[in-house]
C-alpha cells in the first residue's frame, strides 16, 4: 500500500473557541497558535475576523506570529467578510480564505431563505473574490452531509471552477454514519469532472460521537486534508479530536495507511496546555490524552503489561510525550534540573516564566511529598502573575459546624488591604471577602471547578474560575495542596484578566 500525506487543518482557534466556555483572549490565542505551529499543524483556522474587532485582532497577530503553517481565516459568502480576512491576513507567510455557504435544503430555506440558484451564484462569486486575494482559497458546503446530491456537485464544480483549491464537505451537524460519508466523497469525486483539481477535506462534529471515524472514513475515500481541534473542543458535542485522528493512521497503517507532519511527542502538552487555557478538564477515560489513556488497575492487567506492554497498550506513553516518572524532582532539586525536565515534558519558558515556575515548584516540593509530572503541568498553568493588579498575600479560614468565614489579606496597587466575610461555605466566604477589598458587583461567577491532580491527600488541587461582566469574559486557574488558597489565587487572577480588560475597552473607546 502506498502511504498519503494528510494536511492537518486545526480550527481549536476557531471552531474549538466556539464551544460555550472556551472563549480565548488575545494572548491565550497566540500561546495556543505557537503550540500548534512547533508541533506541526500544516493549517491555522484562527478565527473569523468580521465576527468583530477582538477576532479580527487575534487573526492578524496569529498571522504575524506563525513561522510554518498556513494561518486562514473564515468568512461568509459576503464580500465583506472576505475583506475582513483579508486585512486580517496580510501579515502571514501563508495565508489561506476559507469561505463557506450552506447547500442543504433545510438550511438554504430557513436560515439562508435563499434558492438553490442564488446559493450556487454565491459560491462562484464568493470564491472568485477570495482568489483576488489569495491563490490559497479553500471552499465549505456548510451541511453537506444532508445536502442533495445532484446539488452538491453542481456547487463543487462551481467552486474549483472559481479557483477554489480546497473543498470541504462538512458534517456541520454530526447527522453522518461512517459508511455514507465514504460514500459522499466517493460519489462527488467520481461525479465532478474538475475533481482533481481541488484537495477535499473532512470536517465532522461529534454530536453521534462518530466525528473521529466519520473522519477517518472520508480520508480512506479520498479526503486529503482532516479538519479538528485539540480535545476534540467545538460546538455543542464537539469536532473530531486531532490527537485521535493523527494516532489512529500513526497506530494502523495497515489500515489507514497515511502520515501527517503532526510531532506526536508534542500531542499531551498540547492537551494541557488548552485544558489550562480553557479551563476545561480533560474526561479521564478520554483516549489519547486522558488521565487514564494508559493506567492499568485490573490485576490481570498489570501482570501482562509486567510481561510485555504490548499486551494492553497499542501505544507507547512517549509516543505522545507522556512521562511516566513519579517522583523525580524534589525539594533539594536544582534549577538544572527542573529545566531538564520541562524540556523533557515539551515546555520551553523564557528565563523570566522559568524563574517564576522554578520558585513555585520549589514552594511546593518544600510542602508536598512526591511531585509528579502533572503538578507540574498544574504549576505551568498557574499564569496569574502576567497582570497583577491584584495579588494574593494571606488566607486563614474558619470552616465547621457553626459556620465559616474567612480572613484574607490581597495588596491592591501595591497597598495590603484586610477583610473578613461570612459564607454559605469557606469558598463563598474567601470570595466574598475578596469582594469586599476590590468591589465588582457587575461580574458573575458562572464558573467554579476543582480537580484533584494527582491522587492522594496531599494531592494539589487546580481550581477553575471563570468570572464574566457585561460581555467581557475572564478564566482563572491555580493549583496548591491547599484548596481554599488555590481558590483564592484562581479567583484573583481572574478578576486581574477582568480588570485587564475594562482596562483595554476603556482605552479602546476613548473618553
Amino acid at each position: 500500500m502506498s502511504t498519503d500525506r494528510i494536511i492537518i487543518f486545526d480550527t481549536t482557534l476557531r471552531d474549538g473557541e466556539q464551544s460555550p466556555g472556551c472563549s480565548m483572549h488575545l494572548e491565550e490565542k497566540l500561546r495556543m497558535a505557537e503550540v500548534l505551529d512547533r508541533m506541526g499543524v500544516d493549517v491555522i483556522e484562527a478565527g473569523f475576523p468580521i465576527a468583530s474587532q477582538g477576532d479580527f485582532e487575534s487573526v492578524n497577530e496569529v498571522a504575524k506570529r506563525v513561522r510554518n503553517a498556513t494561518v486562514a481565516g473564515l468568512c461568509r459568502a459576503k464580500t465583506a467578510d472576505i475583506e475582513a480576512s483579508a486585512e486580517a491576513l496580510k501579515p502571514a507567510k501563508r495565508k489561506r480564505i476559507h469561505t463557506f455557504i450552506s447547500t442543504s435544503p433545510l438550511h438554504m430555506q430557513f436560515k439562508l431563505q435563499m434558492p438553490p440558484e442564488a446559493v450556487l451564484e454565491a459560491v462562484a462569486q464568493s470564491v472568485t473574490t477570495a482568489r483576488k486575494f489569495t491563490d490559497d482559497v479553500e471552499w465549505s458546503a456548510e451541511d453537506a452531509t444532508r445536502t442533495e446530491d445532484d446539488f452538491l456537485c453542481a456547487c463543487v464544480e462551481t467552486a474549483i471552477k472559481a479557483g477554489a483549491t480546497t473543498i470541504n464537505l462538512p458534517d456541520t451537524v454530526g447527522y453522518a454514519v461512517p459508511e455514507e460519508y465514504a460514500e459522499m466523497f466517493a460519489m462527488v469525486l467520481n461525479r465532478v469532472p474538475n475533481a482533481d483539481k481541488a484537495i477535499f477535506s473532512v470536517h465532522c462534529h461529534n454530536d453521534m460521537g462518530l466525528a473521529v471515524a466519520n473522519s477517518l472514513a472520508g480520508i480512506s475515500a479520498g479526503a486529503r486534508q482532516a479538519e479538528c481541534t485539540i480535545n476534540g473542543i467545538g460546538e455543542r458535542a464537539g469536532n473530531a479530536a486531532m490527537e485521535e485522528i493523527v494516532m489512529a493512521m500513526r497506530t494502523r497503517p495497515d489500515m489507514l495507511p497515511f502520515e501527517t507532519g503532526i510531532d506526536t511527542s508534542m500531542i499531551t502538552s498540547a492537551s494541557r496546555t488548552l485544558s489550562s487555557i480553557t479551563g476545561f478538564a480533560v474526561q479521564p477515560n478520554k483516549a489519547i490524552v486522558g488521565a487514564n489513556a494508559f493506567a492499568h488497575e485490573s490485576g490481570i492487567h498489570q501482570d501482562g503489561m509486567l510481561k510485555n506492554e504490548k499486551t494492553y497498550e497499542i501505544m507507547t506513553p512517549a509516543s505522545v510525550g507522556l512521562h511516566k516518572s513519579e517522583i523525580v524532582l524534589g525539594k533539594h532539586s536544582g534549577r538544572h534540573a527542573f529545566k531538564n525536565k520541562l524540556e523533557e515534558m515539551g515546555y520551553t519558558l523564557g528565563d523570566n516564566a522559568f524563574q517564576d515556575a522554578f520558585k513555585r515548584f520549589k514552594d511546593l516540593a518544600d510542602r508536598k511529598k512526591t511531585v509528579f509530572d502533572e503538578d507540574i503541568v498544574a504549576l505551568l498553568g498557574d499564569d496569574g502573575a502576567l497582570y497583577e493588579k491584584i495579588k494574593f498575600v494571606s488566607l486563614t479560614v474558619h470552616a465547621g459546624s457553626d459556620g465559616q468565614s474567612a480572613d484574607i489579606t490581597l495588596e491592591v496597587d501595591g497597598e495590603e488591604k484586610q477583610a473578613r466575610a461570612d459564607g454559605n461555605g469557606p469558598v463563598d466566604a474567601i470570595f466574598n471577602a475578596i469582594r469586599e477589598i476590590y468591589p465588582h458587583p457587575d461580574a458573575d461567577l458562572p464558573l467554579y471547578q476543582v480537580h484533584a491532580v494527582t491522587g492522594g491527600t496531599d494531592a494539589q488541587a487546580e481550581v477553575t474560575v471563570k468570572l464574566e461582566e457585561k460581555g467581557r469574559t475572564a478564566m482563572g486557574q491555580s493549583a496548591d495542596v491547599d484548596t481554599m488558597v488555590a481558590s483564592a489565587r484562581a479567583y484573583i487572577y481572574a478578576l486581574n484578566k477582568l480588570l485587564r480588560k475594562r482596562e483595554k475597552t476603556a482605552s479602546e473607546v476613548g473618553p
